[in-house]
């Protein structure tokens, strides 16, 4: 692979979790945003909705000075209200609104299955994160779809899949993801632990 190391992160969504960080959380999301993810998913939803809104406030103005896009998760609301141009929304939720809501220009959801995969781009999806490709913390005990599933979701349809669920963030799972038709990766757990230094790409 030849590219260096924040040219490697541009195919990754940093997913963000605070229960995984074991610092300051904001500080954490600086640390995120110096290796130039594609974007920081602020994936948050368990937080009351004023909160959130308040974090998203912060998390942008850090993602602004390092000029990563950050997509609010969840919270249309609040995004529409911070004049946010992406959303990524449950697949039930982006259902229930019936396609892209308010002014947003971009829009993601979760997919576990192909089917649900192009009901997405029906309803306006800009892209979609797949899985879990891999078993994972996150989805402890629950069976992985592996990578068959992840290719069958990008040749069902046309829009960017992002593969989620045991990812990690290295040049190998990247190529591999991509490999199989993946735009990229989304990575949750590692994030949380990224710190300033680089390590060396594998």
């Amino acid at each position: 692979m030849n590219e260096n190391r924040e040219g490697m992160y541009s195919r990754v969504i940093a997913v963000t979790n605070r229960h995984l960080c074991h610092g300051p959380f904001l500080e954490q999301i600086a640390h995120i945003c110096s290796r130039h993810p594609r974007c920081v998913l602020l994936r948050e939803k368990d937080m009351p909705e004023e909160e959130y809104g308040h974090l998203l406030a912060q998390v942008r103005d850090i993602c602004d000075a390092h000029h990563v896009f950050c997509i609010p998760h969840t919270f249309s609301g609040v995004a529409s209200a911070q004049r946010a141009s992406a959303i990524h929304l449950p697949l039930p939720v982006l259902k229930g609104h019936g396609g892209i809501p308010g002014h947003f220009r971009w829009l993601g959801t979760s997919v576990h299955s192909v089917s649900e995969a192009v009901e997405a781009e029906r309803l306006g999806a800009s892209y979609v994160t797949a899985g879990h490709i891999f078993a994972t913390d996150c989805k402890r005990g629950a069976v992985p779809r592996g990578i068959r599933f992840l290719r069958e979701v990008c040749d069902a349809v046309s829009i960017p899949v992002y593969a989620i669920g045991g990812m990690q963030g290295t040049s190998a799972c990247i190529e591999k993801m991509c490999a199989a038709g993946a735009a990229g990766i989304c990575v949750m757990s590692e994030c949380m632990r990224w710190q300033d230094s680089l390590p060396l790409v594998t």
